[in-house]
C-alpha cells in the first residue's frame, strides 16, 4: 500500500476515533448562579429551574432569586450608591466605556448564547453589537445630561433658582424578556449613567446572556453592588420588589396589565419613582435617549439669594 494513502487511512481512523470519543463525552452542565455586591451566590432558596435550548437541549440550571436573595442585593446596591453617586461624572463615563471593552471582546461568546436560545445568527450578531454600542453612548451622555436637563428659573423675588437632577437611589429593574441582553444592558447603563445603583432581574426565558454580563461586570471597574442581577420568576418576585421600603424607583419593561397595576398601586408605600417601558424596539435608535438617564432621576431645586 503506497505511504500517502496508508496515512490518509490512519488519519481518518484518528478523526472517527476521536468523533466516538466526543460523543460519549457527559457535557458538564452549569449552574448559573446570582451576582449580587460583586459576588456570586447560588440562591438561599436552594431552588433552580432548568432552561433548554430551542432544540429541547439542557442548557443548565437556572437560580429562581428568592425574598432574601433580593433583600441582600438591595442592601448591596444601597451600600454602593453613595461611592457610586459622588464618583465625577467623567469617571462614571470611563467605568462605562470599559464596560464595553470588556463586553466587545467577548463577542463571540453573547453571540453563540443567544443562538442556542433561539435567534438566528445575524440578529445575534447585530445585538451583541447593539449592546457595546449602547454602553458607550450612555457613556457618552454621563456628563452631559446635566446641562440639558438643568436650568436657572426666572423668580419673581431676588433670589437665583436652580434646578440640578440628582439620582434617585436604588432602581429595580426587570430586563424585557426578549431582546434580553441590549434590553438589560440599555436598562442598567441608562439607570447608572445618572449615578444610581440597580437591581436587575433577567429574562426567565433567556437569562444566559445576564449572567455571562454579570461575570463582564465582575472583570471591569464597575464597582460591587452597582449592578446586581438576579434571576428567577417574576411572578414569585414582583410584590417584594414593590413593597420593599428601600427601593426608591422601578423600571417595568413589559406589556403585562396586572402587573403595571400592581406597581402603581404598590409604589404610594414610600413613593417609589415607577417607569413603563412598554414596546420599545430595542435595537433601533428609540432606546437611545438621555430622557432614559432622567426616567430615574429628581429634580432638586435650590434658591440663592441675589447679592450674597
Amino acid at each position: 500500500m503506497p505511504k500517502t494513502i496508508r496515512k490518509s487511512k490512519l488519519q481518518e481512523n484518528s478523526k472517527n476515533g476521536n468523533a466516538q470519543e466526543r460523543s460519549k463525552r457527559l457535557n458538564v452542565q452549569k449552574t448559573y448562579k446570582l451576582f449580587i455586591g460583586g459576588k456570586f451566590p447560588r440562591t438561599e432558596s436552594g431552588r433552580y429551574y432548568t432552561l433548554k435550548s430551542a432544540d429541547g437541549e439542557l442548557l443548565g440550571n437556572i437560580c429562581r432569586a428568592s425574598r432574601k436573595d433580593f433583600r441582600e442585593s438591595v442592601l448591596a446596591a444601597r451600600g454602593a450608591f453613595k461611592g457610586w453617586s459622588s464618583k465625577s461624572a467623567f469617571n462614571r463615563s470611563q467605568i462605562l466605556y470599559r464596560l464595553a471593552e470588556m463586553l466587545e471582546g467577548r463577542q463571540a461568546q453573547f453571540v453563540d448564547e443567544l443562538i442556542i436560545q433561539g435567534a438566528s445568527s445575524s440578529m445575534a450578531q447585530k445585538e451583541v453589537i447593539a449592546a457595546v454600542d449602547r454602553l458607550v453612548y450612555y457613556a457618552g451622555w454621563c456628563d452631559k445630561y446635566q446641562q440639558i436637563f438643568s436650568a436657572v428659573n426666572p423668580v419673581a423675588s431676588s433670589h437665583f433658582n436652580f434646578s440640578v437632577l440628582e439620582p434617585t437611589g436604588v432602581v429595580v429593574i426587570t430586563a424585557p424578556e426578549e431582546n434580553s441582553l441590549i434590553g438589560l444592558v440599555t436598562t442598567a447603563a441608562s439607570a447608572i449613567a445618572g449615578g444610581n445603583t440597580c437591581i436587575i432581574l433577567a429574562s426567565e426565558s433567556k437569562p444566559l446572556c445576564a449572567i455571562s454580563f454579570a461575570e463582564v461586570i465582575n472583570t471591569s471597574d464597575v464597582p460591587g453592588g452597582v449592578i446586581n442581577i438576579l434571576t428567577g420568576k417574576l411572578s414569585e418576585l414582583i410584590g417584594h420588589f414593590t413593597t420593599h421600603m428601600d427601593v426608591n424607583s422601578i423600571v417595568y419593561c413589559g406589556n403585562d396589565a396586572s402587573t403595571i397595576k400592581k406597581i402603581k398601586s404598590d409604589s404610594t408605600s414610600n413613593l417609589k419613582r415607577p417607569v413603563f417601558r412598554k414596546n420599545i424596539n430595542w435595537l433601533s435608535a428609540e432606546a437611545e435617549t438621555p430622557y432614559f438617564i432622567a426616567d430615574t432621576q429628581e429634580i432638586k431645586t435650590t434658591w440663592h439669594p441675589v447679592g450674597i
